[in-house]
């Protein structure tokens, strides 16, 4: 797989199999929570940040805080799909991503979601600050 960068937006792509849908080929909506996640995990990666040896490292962890989700049509068995990742707001303590769910053969938008995730500290289970230098700008 490869991913692009366009200007800030990071794009992963994602193929639909059986497994990600029901019984008539649709994908469930649950599955489209982990496509979203594996292109956070991949744009971070894209940033040069292994999770196993951050999280080894720090004790810190990025964990999903709230996620605000629009399902507009749905991906069917096969497709192609690409999945962005765009920073919209970064605090001391958590990034606000604004993530688009697209069929890549038309462009045609099936998600658009806001997902806020958090750095925490996985011994005290409390917010706490992202390492300087972690995200790029």
């Amino acid at each position: 797989m490869t991913s692009e960068t366009a200007g800030n937006v990071f794009a992963w792509p994602v193929r639909v199999y059986w497994e990600d849908t029901d019984a008539g080929g649709v994908v469930y909506h649950a599955s489209y929570l982990r496509f979203l996640e594996r292109a956070r995990t991949e744009w971070l990666r894209g940033l040069g940040v292994d999770q196993l040896a951050f999280k080894q490292a720090t004790g810190l962890a990025f964990m999903v805080h709230r996620m605000e989700i629009d399902f507009l049509r749905p991906a069917l068995l096969d497709d192609e799909l690409t999945v962005t990742v765009e920073v919209k707001e970064k605090r001391s303590a958590s990034i606000l991503f604004t993530q688009t769910i697209s069929r890549a053969t038309d462009g045609t938008r099936l998600i658009e979601a806001q997902v806020r995730a958090a750095c925490v500290d996985l011994k005290r289970m409390r917010p706490a600050p992202i390492p300087a230098g972690l995200i790029r700008d």
